[in-house]
């Protein structure tokens, strides 16, 4: 079952942001992961949610998004992206 990484970011510094926008792709192909949402407009329906900056990943299940996110290669972009932004990740399986 396919299984997506859903991150709310707000980014803090836009400078260092862009190198993690610029180097992380990469590793996330080396996952098998794709971009489903990257940034974009958005549109609030319900609720008081108001997300920053939404990005979802698909990956094949849940061990890949888990092996991405857990990568030694992503673990430096990781800190860069901590240090650039705030926010919320979380994994969802899904159709």
């Amino acid at each position: 079952m396919a299984a997506y990484l859903i991150a709310n970011i707000d980014v803090t510094d836009p400078a260092a942001y862009e190198e993690y926008r610029a180097r992380v792709p990469a590793v996330i192909r080396k996952h098998g992961g794709e971009y489903v949402v990257r940034g974009g407009n958005v549109e609030i329906a319900e609720g008081s949610w108001k997300p920053s900056r939404l990005v979802v990943l698909r990956f094949a299940d849940m061990a890949a998004a888990q092996s991405f996110y857990n990568d030694p290669e992503y673990a430096p972009l990781k800190k860069l992206r901590q240090r650039a932004s705030t926010g919320d990740i979380v994994f969802v399986e899904g159709a």
